[in-house]
Parts: structure tokens; C-alpha cells; sequence
């Protein structure tokens, strides 16, 4: 270990399930291993849970949303959310440090997610207090009608393992924001940060059964969440075959989901671009989070009269990203978080090879050889139709390839079953907004890197997923509306059988 691991300086505990507002054994008592991505040795032990602690904690929402929960008065409702964040970002270095831990995401970043998950509940407070409201409609002088936005029930939350802290922040905060209940079942390979959102939340005090966490493997524990006939809402991030699996299995029950699944998003650089910055960008894009992002510029369009030059400093930033030890803050790149991951992404690098491709990869210093660690990589003389083009990697991989004009590129750029993102660099705007329009995704960025508003809805189209998280396009999901007819005076009725 090296002087920046400092949670491994001293012996965390193993983690248990959060039910109605106790830490318990998992029913089973069963455990499993959660390892370091840093080392592969064992960080601590984490609770197995399965269908019947799933039944405990759905109970123990359903118990809170139709009790104390739901009884609460609005303010009171959001004067819990506010105390979260305040809390997060009470605690935030610690929750970065471990976060960085269990992912092997580098530290720099990690601080960066964990002040916008605190920024992530008082968002949506302010959102439920200023947006989260009805229509009314005067018909004549017979009728008002009102529609209301009412809580839906428990929400079952499934979330990733890469930048999971923030991702769960991300779906917790507007379900308890407009009144439902949670069951979140974390990622399995980063237990960490959904042990410590549970502790903040005990923290702050919420009525025993608002939030649950229940541990354990996708299989039994996701599976019996997803199955559960009292969780009419299903939230999941993540691999778009196991969403698929989700909705097939919660399709009985008529389950509302919310999907951000796989991505493959394009970047498409034009001739006239501001080469640096798209350079900037596209390095950040897919090397950042160790290239463990949905968002992931993944792969790269270089009009063929720049295409030499930009490559050639591809290669060199390549050379130079910093690969390290996540917890050291001039750390770049880290290691990916576990090592079926990191088998997984290493696989595709010797599939492009086979393909015909030219790879060009950072180092790794030998020092960190027992890490999940693969260096940057370039995919170079990629065509469209290798499984390197086609399929997700999720890894610190780019596939480079050109093309001569604008239609081209849009026909490649949309040749993928993915539509999560993708981005433009032109200094033509009208171009910009052209190809934008025209690339089937549900997010772009045109001259931009990945940045997030809050306010705007995310996810994506095609096999990228179903719905939108985000502002109020949040409240179409956790929120349920039912439409009020009032007479205000006397009007005909129809006297059948008079």
C-alpha cells in the first residue's frame, strides 16, 4: 500500500442489510467478499441478502409510505432531504476516500461526484417545492378540473458500480423528494458507498422503514426486487441485457421502469473544429472515470483532412495520462473495479487485434500489477462493422476511424443499436446542430464536453434505455398523477330508467 490508501490504513467493517432503520444480518447470514480493486485482497465482507430480506425491507417501506412518511407535511418531508446533503458534504472527503476504495476511481474525481451528490437532494427539494405542481382547467361554469402528483409507493432502486455514490444520490433523492419509500439494491463489487448513504440517512434521522439497503447478487436479491409485488416502481442503472431481463421479469406485475442502460456514443470531429479543445475533450471523455462511463465518448470520427494530425496527439496523450494509484490526487487513470471487469475489457483489446486493428496503449508501471489496471488504448484503423465498434467495453478503449462528409458519418455515427450520447465539435453552429439533430441518441453535446444540468432530462433511445431521469422529468417517474373533477353547479345528468 502506498501513502495515499488511507482506508486501508485501518480495518473497515464488514457491512450488513439496512432495514427499518436497523444494520442486520442478512437472513441467511450468508456473506461474500468484497475485494480491492487496487490489490485483489479483500477490503471486508458484505451481506448475502436474498428474497426474504427483500420481502423485510419492502415491508418496512410500505409500512413507512402508508404511516409516519406519508403523514408528514410537505416542509417537513424536505427539511429530511436538505439534512442529507448537508450531511454528505459534512463527511464528503471520507465518502470520496472510499469511493475511490472500492472503485479504484481516482480520488480528484471522486471528490467532485460526492460534492454533486450532496448538491443532488437539495436540487430536487427545491425542485418539489417550486415545480412539482398540477393544471387546472375551468370548463364554463359547470366544471373545474385539477390534476394532483402524488407518490407512487415503494421504490425499488438498482444501481451500478462505477460512480455509484453519486448514481444512487442520483435516483434516491427524487424518490424521497416527492414521498415514496426506497429499497435501493446496490452493485455488489462496490458496497461501500451504499453502506455509508445508508449511515448518513440513519444519521439524519428518517422515520424507521423511508430507507432501505438490501446487499447481495443480482440474481436473488435485484431479481426478488424486481418481482415484488408491492414495488410498482423499478429504477435501474446499468448493462442493457440484464435490463432487459428486469422488465421481462417485472412485465407481470405491469412495473413502472426507469432504464439508463449501454452506451457506444460517438464523437464526431469536423475539419474546422477547435482541435485542442475536441482533443481536450475526447482524452476526458473516455479515459475519465477509467473509461467506466455510460456517457463515454467511445468512439472517435476524424474528418480524414485532420485525422493524422489528431491522431498523433491521441498517442501522445495516451503516453502521458498519468496511471496510478487512485488514491494519489495526480492519479488520472486507476484501476478498473474488479478483476472479471478488467478480463472482460482486456478480452476486447485482443478481439481488435484479431479484427485487424492497430492497438495503442499507455503503460501500466509494473509497481501496480496486482491492480485491474489497463492503460489508455487506442483502437486505431477500426471499421464499423467490428464487434470493437459495435458493442460496448466500458473500459479506457477508443475505437478511432474517419469519414469524408456529413452524411456520412451521421449514417456511422448511427449504426450502433445504442442512443445514449454523443458529441460534435464544428465551428459551423448551423452544421452543429444539423448533425446533433440527426444522430439518434438521447443526449448531445455539440463543442462541449459531458457536462450536466440537473434540469434536463437524461437517458437514452434505441437499446440505451426507457425514460428520463433528471428535473422534472424525474417527477414523470416517482410521481404519479390523478385527475380532480368537481361540479360547481348543477348540470345535466342523463335520467336513465326514471
Amino acid at each position: 500500500m502506498t501513502q495515499y490508501q488511507a482506508p486501508a490504513q485501518q480495518k473497515l467493517d464488514d457491512i450488513s442489510v439496512y432495514i427499518n432503520g436497523e444494520f442486520v444480518e442478512a437472513s441467511s447470514k450468508e456473506t461474500f467478499e468484497n475485494l480491492s480493486p487496487y490489490t485483489n485482497e479483500k477490503i471486508n465482507l458484505v451481506a448475502s441478502g436474498d428474497a426474504s430480506d427483500i420481502d423485510r425491507a419492502v415491508a418496512a417501506a410500505n409500512d413507512a409510505f402508508h404511516g409516519e412518511w406519508g403523514q408528514l407535511k410537505l416542509d417537513e418531508r424536505l427539511d429530511y432531504v436538505y439534512k442529507i446533503g448537508d450531511l454528505i458534504e459534512q463527511h464528503s472527503e471520507e465518502i470520496a476516500m472510499l469511493e475511490s476504495y472500492d472503485t479504484g476511481l481516482p480520488i480528484s474525481q471522486t471528490r467532485k461526484m460526492i460534492a454533486r451528490s450532496a448538491k443532488n437532494f437539495r436540487f430536487y427539494a427545491d425542485m418539489v417545492k417550486s415545480h412539482l405542481y398540477g393544471e387546472a382547467y375551468q370548463v364554463d361554469d359547470e366544471f373545474i378540473n385539477y390534476s394532483v402528483r402524488k407518490p407512487v409507493g415503494v421504490a425499488g432502486l438498482i444501481t451500478p458500480w462505477n460512480a455509484p455514490f453519486m448514481l444512487e444520490t442520483w435516483k434516491i433523492a427524487p424518490a424521497l423528494a416527492t414521498g415514496n419509500t426506497v429499497v435501493l439494491k446496490p452493485a455488489e463489487w462496490s458496497p461501500l458507498s451504499a453502506n455509508r448513504i445508508a449511515e448518513v440517512i440513519d444519521q439524519a434521522g428518517l422515520p424507521k422503514g423511508v430507507f432501505n439497503v438490501v446487499h447481495g447478487y443480482g440474481e436473488t436479491a435485484g431479481a426478488a426486487l424486481v418481482r415484488h409485488p408491492d414495488v410498482p416502481l423499478i429504477s435501474f442503472t446499468g448493462e442493457t441485457t440484464t435490463g432487459s431481463e428486469i422488465m421481462k421479469n417485472g412485465a407481470d406485475a405491469l412495473k413502472q421502469f426507469s432504464m439508463e442502460l449501454g452506451g457506444k456514443s460517438p464523437i464526431v470531429i469536423f475539419d474546422d473544429a477547435d482541435l485542442e479543445r475536441a482533443l481536450d475533450a475526447c482524452t476526458w471523455g473516455v479515459f475519465s472515470f477509467n473509461g467506466e462511463r455510460c456517457t463515454a465518448n467511445s468512439r472517435v470520427y476524424l474528418h480524414e483532412d485532420i485525422a493524422d494530425d489528431f491522431i498523433n496527439k491521441l498517442k501522445q496523450r495516451v503516453d502521458n495520462i498519468r496511471v496510478g494509484d487512485p488514491m494519489d490526487p495526480d492519479t488520472q487513470v486507476g484501476p478498473l473495479v474488479h478483476r472479471n471487469h478488467y478480463d472482460n475489457v482486456k478480452g476486447y483489446i485482443d478481439l481488435a487485434k484479431e479484427e485487424g486493428c492497430e492497438v495503442y496503449s499507455g503503460k501500466v508501471p509494473e509497481e501496480f500489477s496486482r491492480g485491474n489496471y489497463v492503460a489508455p488504448t487506442l483502437l486505431l484503423n477500426a471499421d464499423q462493422n467490428m464487434r470493437v465498434v459495435q458493442e460496448e467495453i466500458f473500459g479506457p478503449v477508443i475505437a478511432v476511424m474517419t469519414f469524408k462528409d456529413e452524411q456520412e458519418v451521421i449514417e456511422k455515427a448511427n449504426d450502433v443499436r445504442y442512443g445514449l450520447a454523443g458529441y460534435v465539435w464544428t465551428k459551423d453552429i448551423q452544421r452543429g446542430h444539423r448533425v446533433a439533430q440527426a444522430i439518434d441518441a438521447g443526449m448531445l453535446w455539440v463543442n462541449s464536453q459531458n457536462v450536466r444540468d440537473l434540469r434536463t432530462p437524461f437517458g437514452g433511445s434505441k437499446h440505451s434505455g426507457i425514460g428520463r431521469e433528471g428535473g422534472f422529468y424525474a417527477f414523470e417517474f416517482y410521481t404519479e398523477t390523478q385527475i380532480i373533477h368537481v361540479s360547481v353547479k348543477d348540470h345535466h345528468i342523463p335520467q336513465f330508467g326514471k
